[in-house]
């Protein structure tokens, strides 16, 4: 297996695995555009695990310069449960340690119970103390 940086060439490949993996957690954020602008902006921070040629995990990584964020930790099912998305979770978190980033944050839905056990195994803690509040920017501002 290679783990190596995440690289716009490689969008198609990650987005049909995504497809499989992460399809509720998909939206036009996801789009290639936006993923490319995201990979450029964080450049070395998302990672890709590689077997036989094929993707068959992903790490969207990067920071904001005061913390980081882990979006769309993904393995191929047939590839689990041997230490692919760990090793993509350590370096993800090793390039944003190297950018002087001290705290590192991964969004899990609620009912992903695979999901919450891996980071908690990984040593992530659960937060009881905030909620996430999104806003649609492209909403109409003036019908508040």
């Amino acid at each position: 297996m290679l783990i190596r940086p995440m690289t716009t060439d490689d969008y198609d490949e990650v987005y049909a695995m995504w497809q499989i993996t992460s399809r509720r957690a998909l939206s036009a954020a996801d789009e290639r555009a936006q993923i490319e602008r995201y990979i450029r902006r964080n450049e070395g921070m998302s990672q890709v695990a590689v077997v036989d040629g094929r993707i068959v995990g992903t790490v969207l990584a990067g920071h904001d310069g005061r913390r980081g964020f882990i979006h769309h930790m993904a393995v191929l099912p047939e590839y689990r449960r041997r230490r692919i998305g760990h090793a993509l979770a350590e370096k993800a978190i090793e390039k944003i340690t190297a950018e002087g980033i001290d705290k590192t944050h991964i969004f899990c839905y609620q009912n992903n119970e695979t999901g919450q056990e891996f980071w908690k195994d990984f040593g992530f803690a659960k937060r009881d103390d905030v909620f996430v509040f999104s806003y649609e920017n492209t909403r109409n501002i003036n019908r508040r």
